[in-house]
This record gives structure tokens, C-alpha cells and sequence, in this order.
């Protein structure tokens, strides 16, 4: 819902979790690197953690394969005893999906579709490895619709069986602090969401940005 504090949401669980003393079973599921950092170093210590990447959207499958390299390899950097579960690259789906949508802006119709199938299919692992929460990096950025990620969690989280941890990992300068530990960590900071649409309008807006600059 509009207006929902899903960063307090957060803050209240993780309290009532230190309370009860226990350190539930998260399958995280994971979109880079960079946008991990902040995250896992924010729930290691509440939760066992596994991290799943599934991101058909990221395309060519050379930046899929680099950036999931660079999320295992900041996991070892971390010293984080944590296991990463990796999806084939299977863009056909994805792109079924995008169908007829491939002009509109991130945030729009195909970034929603995108980031629900990635949702359905992290609710699916968790039950299968039978999780007691799931939920994404994906709020951490300020580019994505919080409220939209944090309501379809839910939705997957009633037909899945399994418990959705709802999060906005912007909050407590989670996003500034990402940016710092990417620095830290000398990772990759991709300048696209991932998929070939976000790329090509990236690329649009950096000739726009130095014709305006040429032209000042």
C-alpha cells in the first residue's frame, strides 16, 4: 500500500527476531553485487542466509556472467559463510514478457512484469528449500518502485506458503552505504538496470547529456 514505512516494517522484525533469539532462514534473492553489499552486511548477522540469483532480464549473458562473478566474489571478500544459488541464463521469458513493451521507462508496465516474475520464482525456491522468509536486494534502489516490489512479495508470498520480508533497504542510507562498499570492494557498478531496453536508454541519455554539455 501507498505509504506503507516498509523500512519500519523492517526495523520491527528484525526486533521482535532479536527478542525471540532465533536466526530464521532467508532465501535473499539477489540482482548484483553492488546492490547486495549493503544488504547482506545489514541481515548476515540476523539471518542464514541464501542468495539467489535469477535474472533473466540481464542481458548479453557476458554482464550476466560478470555480475554474478562479482556477487560471489564479494561474498568471499566479506568472509560471509553463505551459499549462492545460480539459475541457468534463460532470457526467453523475459523477453515473452517485454513483448509489446519494450519502449516504456523503467518503472513502468515491463519493469513490473520483469520484477514479479523474478518474485514468483524466489517464493518457488524458498519453498522448495524450505525457507521461513524470501525477499530481494531490489528495494535498495532508487530507481524501483519500493511499493510495487513490497506489495507483489506478499501476493507470492500468500500462494508460495512462505513468509515475505518486507524491506526498503534505501532506508538508514542503505543505498549510500551500498555505494560505499562498492568503492570499498572495487565492485562493478553496472550504469543500466540490466535488460537490453535499460541499456539502450542509458545509452540514449549519456548522448543527450554530452550534446547538451557540447553544446553549453
Amino acid at each position: 500500500m501507498a505509504g506503507t514505512n516498509y523500512g519500519r516494517m523492517l526495523d520491527m522484525k528484525l526486533c521482535e527476531l532479536e527478542k525471540n533469539g532465533c536466526r530464521p532462514k532467508l532465501l535473499l534473492h539477489a540482482c548484483c553485487a553492488p546492490c547486495s553489499s549493503h544488504v547482506l552486511e545489514y541481515l548476515s548477522g540476523k539471518f542464514r542466509i541464501t542468495l539467489y540469483f535469477c535474472n533473466p532480464n540481464i542481458s548479453p549473458q557476458s554482464e550476466y556472467d560478470f555480475r554474478l562473478a562479482e556477487l560471489k566474489r564479494l561474498v568471499t571478500e566479506m568472509k560471509l559463510d553463505i551459499e549462492i544459488i545460480e539459475e541457468d541464463y534463460a532470457p526467453d521469458e523475459f523477453y515473452r514478457l517485454a513483448k509489446g513493451l519494450e519502449d516504456l521507462p523503467e518503472r513502468g508496465e515491463r519493469c513490473r512484469r520483469c520484477i514479479g516474475y523474478r518474485l514468483e520464482l524466489a517464493g518457488k525456491k524458498a519453498a522448495e528449500l524450505g525457507s521461513d522468509y524470501f525477499t530481494t536486494t531490489l528495494t535498495i534502489s532508487p530507481h524501483k518502485d519500493c511499493t510495487f516490489i513490497n506489495e507483489y512479495g506478499a501476493a507470492v508470498s500468500e500462494r508460495c506458503g512462505i513468509a515475505y520480508l518486507f524491506s526498503d533497504f534505501k532506508k538508514h542510507e542503505g543505498y549510500k552505504r551500498s555505494i560505499e562498499l562498492s568503492k570499498q570492494y572495487n565492485l562493478y557498478r553496472q550504469n543500466y538496470c540490466g535488460c537490453i531496453y535499460s541499456k539502450k536508454a542509458a545509452e540514449n541519455q549519456r548522448k543527450e547529456s554530452s550534446q547538451n554539455g557540447e553544446g553549453a
